[in-house]
């Protein structure tokens, strides 16, 4: 079976990239080969903790991948705490789950804390409103960030593909602007992570009998994309800050998951607009809505990944390829991700 998979791995790699050095051939074919023989499948995390007994605490849950995650948890039947910025839709997160869990007889199991990731008071008062209502916590899933859409010199009001403003430099106030970009997303990407990493590190060690932590991060954390820049950046460094804190603490199962371009109005989180915009800025990208990822099917992985106790979820699949093909072909991997955001 290993076998028949990864003859169809290469076969298809093959027909994709026929110009492809024989050493680049061989380097995949060898990091293929490895991943399916000397994987190793652990016990299902479900057989420590019931399914209607996991406490489960959804941060970024008002929207997008966050708020399917937490409903998926609800329908069978956990205990789930979903946290957001926005009250109303808070609200609405919360009646879906006690709405969904009542579905299979499961009562009282939804909690709601409007609070921002990257604030400590805020987080600290999650922690207390779990340790109150639970008494500890099974799992943590981070799917709360911002976007970015714009390649950077953009964000500081230079157009470098305009031919007309050739020797244009960037105005104090652009460039300004573009650290106030940037600060927005370190704030919610990085910051917001590491808050959430050092308020319920202790809580998940003490009281779990299989803690595990989810972070949605992105495929533009380690396959860099044209027009995100700041983005992928601020995701890089919150992968490493994770993927750092699973050695330090072995103990948790740490769960990093790299989806594509998912379905949602995840732009409308974009923390880069060009200065002084008054028309909604150019948007690289094909329409995600109707070429991206489905919420519910990137959510469903998400569980499962928890469940296997999973280290690195690429979605779709032939991500993984192309993170290692990076390092031994970048020039065609940059040209890939130049198409795929229409970026010339």
């Amino acid at each position: 079976m290993a076998s028949e998979k990864v003859c169809t791995v290469l076969s298809r790699l093959a027909e994709r990239v026929p110009q492809a050095p024989l050493y680049i051939a061989g380097a995949v074919s060898l990091s293929v080969v490895t991943c399916l023989l000397f994987r190793s499948r652990p016990p299902r995390r479900t057989q420590a903790i019931a399914i209607s007994k996991e406490k489960v605490l959804v941060l970024g849950a008002t929207s997008g991948v966050g708020r399917v995650i937490a409903q998926q948890y609800a329908l069978r039947g956990a205990y789930v705490c979903v946290v957001g910025r926005r009250e109303d839709k808070l609200n609405e997160v919360v009646q879906e789950c006690v709405e969904l869990a009542a579905r299979n007889g499961f009562e009282g199991r939804g909690l709601g804390v409007r609070a921002d990731i990257s604030d400590v008071n805020d987080m600290i008062r999650v922690r207390e409103t779990v340790e109150k209502a639970w008494s500890g916590l099974d799992t943590v899933i981070v799917a709360a960030g911002v976007s970015t859409l714009q390649p950077l010199m953009a964000v500081t009001g230079v157009e470098m593909s305009t031919p007309d403003i050739v020797g244009s430099q960037a105005s104090p106030e652009g460039i300004q602007h573009a650290v106030n970009a940037a600060q927005a997303a370190v704030n919610a990407n990085y910051l917001g992570s590491l808050v959430a990493a050092v308020t319920f590190i202790p809580l998940l060690t003490y009281t779990s009998s299989s803690p595990s932590i989810l972070l949605l991060s992105s495929a533009a954390a380690v396959i860099p994309p044209p027009t995100r820049s700041i983005y992928a950046s601020t995701k890089c460094a919150s992968l490493m800050l994770y993927q750092a804190l699973q050695i330090e603490h072995p103990s948790i199962k740490f769960t990093f998951f790299f989806p594509g371009t998912i379905e949602g109005d995840f732009r409308a989180s974009a923390v880069d607009n060009p200065p002084g915009w008054t028309t909604p800025p150019k948007i690289h990208e094909d329409d995600p809505n109707k070429n991206g990822l489905k919420r519910e099917v990137v959510a469903r992985r998400c569980i499962r990944a928890i469940d296997r106790g999973e280290r690195n979820v690429y979605i779709p699949r032939h991500y993984r390829v192309a993170h290692v093909l990076y390092w031994f072909w970048p020039a065609f991997i940059e040209w890939k991700t130049s198409v795929k955001y229409n970026f010339r």
